[in-house]
């Protein structure tokens, strides 16, 4: 049988150059803090036009790959997790924006927080466990205030996902803390909605301190149902 036609795009100048910078760096060729060759460099050495360089180091500059300041030449810098999760802000944003948008970034903030309780009943340590109570009796005292109740909130989440010390999980966090706050700040107006944040907040933290995976999970379930239905409510109120 004939085999069927497969047509390879071709990519642009500037996809092929990235390409090469990309792989020079991986091979740390160029390790983070190096500059990049000049501008003018690099079009003499890769005979590509002023544009087409660029516009690879702009893409390179998204990726989190390298950084551009003033006329400065290009300086490598080391991936984070940040820079990862920071390059879906734009796509968040727009998926939120979507029908049944806020919706599907509810269920996956609760597929990965009950998942982080349960870790965290399963292994964390004495020191991680202080400071998770640390982060409740900061939440508990700053109940009717407003602000400081949202940021010692977020705080109580932030160490849950600190307790498998991977850093995917805390630029996760931090990213759909950022994507929901208009879920945080609108659920937070239902009347009683802090204090029953706190509470479900003490189970938690009881239940992992009681090192009940199956628990700590199901706690957690209940208190991101609940703050979702106190955002739907007062949504609809609205």
């Amino acid at each position: 049988m004939p085999i069927p036609q497969e047509v390879i795009p071709r990519r642009k100048l500037y996809e092929e150059l990235v390409s090469r910078i990309e792989g020079r760096i991986q091979r740390a060729e160029y390790r983070p803090g190096d500059q990049l060759p000049s501008e003018r460099e690099l079009m003499e050495t890769y005979g590509v036009g002023r544009t087409s360089v660029r516009e690879a180091l702009f893409a390179l500059q998204k990726m989190g790959l390298v950084t551009i300041s003033g006329g400065a030449r290009a300086r490598v810098r080391a991936p984070t997790a940040q820079s990862l999760i920071s390059e879906l802000s734009g796509v968040a944003r727009h998926l939120l924006s979507q029908p049944g948008g806020i919706e599907h970034f509810q269920q996956a903030r609760m597929l990965m927080e009950v998942a982080l309780a349960r870790h965290a009943a399963e292994h964390a340590t004495k020191g991680q466990l202080a400071k998770l109570a640390s982060a409740l009796e900061r939440n508990r005292s700053a109940i009717g205030n407003e602000k400081e109740f949202e940021r010692s909130d977020v705080a109580f989440h932030y160490v849950l996902a600190e307790i498998p010390q991977n850093p995917i999980f805390t630029a996760l966090h931090e990213a759909i803390a950022q994507w929901l706050l208009e879920q945080r700040e609108t659920s937070i107006r239902a009347r009683g909605s802090a204090q029953a944040a706190c509470r479900a907040h003490e189970r938690i933290y009881a239940a992992i301190a009681a090192r009940d995976p199956d628990l700590a999970e199901k706690r957690m379930r209940e208190h991101l149902t609940q703050v979702q239905r106190y955002y739907w409510q007062v949504r609809r109120s609205t």
